[in-house]
């Protein structure tokens, strides 16, 4: 008899460590059996983040890369020009052409180009880049109003602007060259609206 209860006391503990490891062994199988399914449901929950953040237009925009090119050719046929005819040298000095405009103009203390001068600079971008061998001094002005430092500056930024856009359709850097008058060149002596307004531009001069 105590044989026996000695080995049921020892079997008890047997079967509680038994139990114990049965029951760890079902814990890891159930933890191994989520863990896959969780994995899933961030994924699905990153995507939502995901297609939320899209912005449609952002793909449209990379979808449409020629409507800045269609842009420019429809401007240019509705200043009459023919953007598939090239531009030789000798249109420089026609009266008709739209390089025979060398000068565009600006809105007071502003340096943005305006939308009606963009087909001729664009012009005068294309017959740079089919005359490598041209060049280009661009002036750029302002009215009699504000500081002589700060006229000048303006003047520059004026320039700099025809410069970029003259860069942007095709002239080369080694073509072009900047220069302000600020001030001290006006094309109407004048103090008045009209002849400020008339100050207020950027001069396109070939080196001839």
């Amino acid at each position: 008899m105590i044989v026996t209860s000695h080995r049921s006391d020892m079997l008890r503990p047997l079967r509680t460590l038994g139990l114990a490891a049965g029951l760890a062994l079902l814990a890891g199988c159930a933890s191994w059996i989520e863990d896959p399914d969780a994995v899933p449901g961030e994924e699905a929950e990153d995507a939502e983040i995901e297609t939320e953040d899209f912005d449609p237009t952002e793909a449209e925009a990379l979808e449409d890369p020629d409507d800045a090119e269609e842009e420019r050719l429809e401007r240019a046929r509705a200043e009459g020009l023919d953007p598939d005819d090239p531009l030789d040298a000798a249109v420089l000095d026609e009266p008709e052409s739209p390089l025979a405009t060398r000068r565009v103009h600006f809105a007071f203390d502003s340096s943005n180009i305006r939308d009606d001068d963009i087909p001729v600079l664009e012009a005068h971008a294309e017959f740079l880049r089919e005359h490598p061998d041209e060049r280009m001094t661009i002036e750029g002005h302002t009215d009699e109003r504000g500081s002589r430092e700060y006229n000048l500056a303006l003047g520059e930024r004026r320039a700099e602007a025809v410069e970029r856009l003259l860069r942007a359709n095709g002239a080369r850097s080694d073509q072009l060259e900047v220069v302000s008058y600020g001030e001290e060149d006006p094309l109407v002596d004048e103090s008045n609206e009209d002849a400020w307004a008339e100050n207020r531009r950027a001069e396109l001069l070939y080196d001839r």
